[in-house]
């Protein structure tokens, strides 16, 4: 019988994990950049000429 693969298992379960928190921070941000479209925009160029 073939012998488990530990450190396989493992590095799944954190990559898995890694994906989940990734895909949370981005829905996170993508929620607060709706609520607040005001500030994320930049301010409009003005010519400074003298």
């Amino acid at each position: 019988m073939a012998k488990a693969n530990y450190k396989f298992d493992k590095r799944q379960r954190d990559l898995a994990r890694q994906k989940k928190q990734e895909d949370k921070r981005l829905k996170k941000l993508a929620k607060k950049a709706a609520q607040e479209p005001a500030e994320a925009s930049p301010p409009s160029p003005r010519n400074d000429t003298a």
